[in-house]
């Protein structure tokens, strides 16, 4: 194997313990919460406009109102957030601050006052925008392949930014998905490797899979 290729391996593991980290931290909560009838997200969860609230953008993706919701979230989180992290964690946890903010911001800002607004959405709708951007802006084939299976299969997800489904916060899936976005243009590889593919994606697409599956060690 390639030393590029056992990299990927390791950066893989690590993101597959961290993503199940994490779903265990908010599965974990949800006990908690359920058995506190929902008290830990009446009060951690975001209100808008109390600068009060305002750290509770960071707790908001760890709650949820029901078990229904924490399953719908949980799913899609796992596999958005291993795709986004699979490549190395440092890139991911700037993407998972951008997305919290923004996600968090949005709500803040903008929903109507006396709403609690909580769950893991806002970082699915973000992992789901900086899949889909990266690859295309990192110029990584594999990547951008991804990205466009991403899309194609939960393309209905972009309906989860319009308004058309009550009690749902559709504030948070824009801010989310905005963050993600940004993420990927802000964290996008700027460095000697990303000019290298776009020379192999110039002499072709043949020679810039060959390309990418040599580096891989495939």
């Amino acid at each position: 194997m390639t030393p590029k290729f056992t990299c990927l391996l390791a950066d893989s593991r690590r993101a597959l313990l961290t993503m199940l980290g994490l779903l265990a931290v908010i599965w974990a909560v949800q006990v908690v919460n359920w058995t506190d009838d929902y008290g830990l997200s009446r009060d951690f969860g975001l209100m808008p406009r109390r600068l009060d609230e305002l750290p509770d953008m960071f707790t908001m993706p760890l709650l949820h109102f029901g078990w229904g919701h924490i399953e719908a979230n949980s799913w899609p989180l796992f596999v958005f957030g291993f795709l986004s992290a699979y490549r190395g964690l440092r890139k991911f946890l700037w993407a998972t601050l951008l997305i919290v903010l923004a996600s968090g911001l949005t709500v803040w800002l903008c929903e109507r006052p006396g709403v609690v607004t909580a769950g893991a959405s806002g970082l699915v709708y973000g992992y789901f925008g900086y899949l889909v951007l990266r690859g295309v802006l990192d110029r990584n084939l594999l990547d951008a392949v991804i990205g466009v299976v991403v899309a194609a299969v939960y393309s209905y997800l972009l309906i989860g930014v319009l308004p058309v489904t009550q009690g749902v916060s559709w504030l948070g899936h824009l801010g989310g998905l905005l963050g993600g976005l940004a993420a990927a243009w802000l964290l996008r590889d700027r460095g000697p490797k990303a000019a290298a593919t776009t020379a192999g994606a110039a002499a072709g697409p043949r020679s810039a899979l060959h390309k990418e599956l040599d580096e891989l060690g495939l």
